[in-house]
């Protein structure tokens, strides 16, 4: 079974981070919400409460196939303080193991220079933060081992790119028909 962390800070996108964290328990990976706060509840941008599954240090992030950030501008300038976090994210690039950010969290790839030469995609008020990277406005977009993701609303889309990432097109594409993703409604 593929293994994942997501990390929750204070000021998250809610959408963002529980789209990904439903999508990806679908389809059979094991996601845990991590706080990088001093508990266990984390506070959302738009006032839901989420309790996380353990905190920063209580998982071995060694062992995971992906991590992944939540936008939200307030919880992505927590996550870009976090040392801890920022060294994690350090080393599952230099090994080529997937990292992926959507909203307003991809402009901490664009400071630790994960995004030099790929294509790369952000909440437009962050684009100028995106350093070295081909702007591209998709709703996901996968480069490598470093997928980014636009905004709130296309955190669909995202999670089914990360979901393809770790259990392939097959299990993304039966996740999509299962939760009537792009199908014409009438």
């Amino acid at each position: 079974m593929k293994r994942a962390a997501i990390f929750l800070a204070d000021g998250f996108e809610e959408i963002e981070a529980l789209t990904v964290v439903d999508i990806l328990r679908r389809g059979g990976v094991e996601i845990t919400m991590c706080s990088v706060m001093d508990r266990h509840m984390v506070h959302g941008s738009h006032g839901i409460d989420v309790t996380a599954d353990c905190m920063y240090g209580e998982t071995e992030t060694a062992g995971l196939d992906m991590l992944v950030l939540p936008g939200g501008k307030a919880g992505t300038e927590f996550l870009e303080q976090y040392e801890p976090l920022l060294e994690a994210l350090k080393a599952f690039y230099q090994q080529r193991k997937y990292i992926a950010a959507i909203c307003a969290a991809p402009r901490i790839f664009g400071k630790l220079g994960f995004l030099e030469n790929r294509e790369a995609t952000a909440y437009p008020t962050f684009e100028g933060m995106l350093t070295g990277a081909q702007v591209v406005r998709k709703p996901a977009v996968v480069s490598g081992h470093v997928i980014t993701g636009r905004s709130m609303g296309t955190a669909i889309p995202f999670a089914l790119a990360l979901l393809e990432m770790l259990e392939g097109r097959e299990t993304a594409e039966r996740i999509r028909k299962e939760i009537v993703y792009k199908e014409i409604c009438e």
